[in-house]
């Protein structure tokens, strides 16, 4: 059959699998129901693992982790687990010049404390930065800077 303008008539469109490109020989993701079965899966077998047993129960083993609080250190001794040696102590001070002795020494100078008092805030150890080590293995710990 051929059309009055001489172009052929078109015939059916391709189905759905030949215009995708499905490979219908591929196995389905479900169980099709074979010859003489219902398709509401009323003697269908059920999928392998259904009918196994469960595995074995294993006993379950508890683990408890303490979970250290981050230390604050400040200018006072501090009672810690020192992470070096892991034992109990109690943190040894040290005292060590930093921004805040430098900067009222220049302080003290600008004031006009040219002679030798100025020198006044390296004997205080309350503008010092202060060191916390360990007594028994000498490891620092941590340290408190005033600025």
């Amino acid at each position: 059959m051929s059309a009055p303008g001489g172009n052929p008539v078109p015939s059916a469109p391709p189905s759905y699998e030949e215009a995708v490109g499905i490979n219908t020989n591929y196995p389905h993701p479900y169980p099709v129901p074979g010859p003489g079965q219902m398709p509401d899966g009323k003697g269908m077998n059920p999928p392998p693992h259904m009918g196994q047993p469960p595995p074995a129960n294993n006993p379950i083993t508890v683990q408890t982790v303490y979970v250290q609080q981050p230390v604050l250190f400040y200018d006072r001794p501090v009672q810690m687990c020192c992470p070096s040696c892991n034992q109990m102590i109690v943190t040894r001070l040290s005292y060590d010049s930093g921004a805040l002795t430098w900067l009222s020494c220049g302080g003290l100078c600008l004031l006009g404390c040219i002679a030798g008092c100025c020198l006044i805030p390296f004997c205080i150890d309350a503008l010092k930065d202060v060191d916390h080590t360990c007594p028994k293995c000498s490891a620092l710990v941590g340290s408190y800077k005033r600025l």
